[in-house]
């Protein structure tokens, strides 16, 4: 029993009692023990070596304690009743886990010091101790705690410079994708310039091709991705022959390959951006059919890119849509009722369903 143990303490290590050293800093311990003649001991001695000293009586008395103060060191008892040290331990390094522990015990005994190391204390003594040895270990132990401390800083130091130079660098991708999309817009304005038919086509293209992914309930960074594939992926144009491009009538055969060489000619323009990653891979995909009769990769189904299925739609219905040279714009209800009857062969069923909402809802708003 507690009663019947007895803490050692020599001649040497018995100075006047008093706070410890001038100026010395205050660290906060926490004496658990059920006996009352060991807290009295021990918190006598601790006082003398400049430490700032609160006692507990049981487990429960130490956690509210814990809760209420932010304490350096534990030095708490295995053996109480009710709640025993291991216990005690265990729930106070969940309050604070910075805090040292070091285990007192009358029994020397190897399982229960094994479990009390491997629950977070930093060393196990037996009583009786001399307290000169005690302070040896509450020393090792505030030194182990203080280097954790210094570890856990650099580390969070390190995360912070991290997080800095990662934001850093994501500004500066987002100014390089900026410039590259505006350097490629102005390409585009130039080219769309050439036909007032084309004006505005590419932003059109964009904006209907985000509102059909969202629809579609993709996720934000696929919407953006579309709505900038949308803006960029006519710009190959700019290489098409004028008389080509404004030309008034049904466009031969040769003509026609001249005009799908657009999208390679883009392709061209666009490759040093790769930091537009799936971007390109829309812009690429924006002619390809489901039934792989489109071009240039001639691509079927679901290995079509899901956001050129989308611009595949918004580009055609933005092109049947608008008055061209060579013919009278359609109607919206004309266009769906065309495109409708080429479901599963040119566009995507599901695409087709989510550019009837869309437009649906633009009738409602605009009535």
């Amino acid at each position: 029993m507690n009663d019947l143990l007895l803490v050692r303490e020599p001649e040497s290590a018995r100075p006047s009692l008093q706070s410890g050293p001038p100026g010395a800093p205050t660290e906060m311990v926490l004496i658990v023990d059920d006996e009352e003649s060991i807290r009295r001991a021990l918190a006598r001695f601790l006082l003398t070596r400049g430490f700032d000293v609160r006692v507990a009586a049981s487990g429960a008395e130490a956690l509210e304690l814990l809760r209420s103060d932010r304490f350096h060191i534990m030095i708490c008892d295995v053996r109480m009743p009710v709640m025993n040290g291991i216990e005690v331990a265990t729930q106070a390094l969940v309050i604070d886990s910075d805090m040292a522990i070091v285990m007192l015990s009358a029994v020397n005994d190897a399982p229960t010091a094994i479990e009390a190391l491997a629950c977070g204390a930093t060393d196990y003594l037996i009583k009786p101790m001399d307290l000169a040895d005690l302070h040896l270990a509450m020393r090792r132990a505030l030194q182990k705690r203080e280097q954790r401390l210094e570890r856990q800083g650099v580390e969070q130091l390190i995360r912070d410079q991290v997080s800095v130079r990662t934001a850093e660098l994501e500004r500066e991708k987002l100014a390089m994708r900026d410039m590259s999309v505006s350097i490629a817009e102005t390409l585009i304005n130039a080219m769309e310039a050439k036909d007032v038919y084309l004006r505005g086509h590419s932003q059109r293209v964009a904006d209907l091709g985000a509102e059909i992914a969202a629809d579609l309930d993709l996720p934000p960074d696929i919407i953006e991705a579309v709505h900038l594939a949308g803006r960029l992926h006519d710009v190959g144009k700019i290489g098409i022959r004028e008389e080509v491009l404004n030309k008034p009538a049904r466009l031969t055969e040769e003509e026609f390959a001249h005009i799908k060489d657009h999208v390679r000619i883009g392709m061209e323009i666009l490759a040093p951006l790769r930091h537009l990653g799936i971007v390109l891979e829309f812009v690429h995909d924006h002619h390809e059919h489901i039934d792989g009769t489109g071009y240039p990769r001639g691509r079927s189904g679901e290995s079509i890119s899901i956001g050129g299925r989308i611009l595949t739609a918004a580009d055609a219905f933005d092109a049947v849509t608008s008055k061209r040279a060579y013919r009278e714009p359609m109607t919206t209800n004309e266009a769906l009722e065309l495109f409708g009857r080429d479901v599963g062969s040119f566009l995507d069923t599901a695409v087709y369903a989510a550019l009837q909402r869309v437009v649906g809802l633009r009738i409602v708003r605009s009535a």
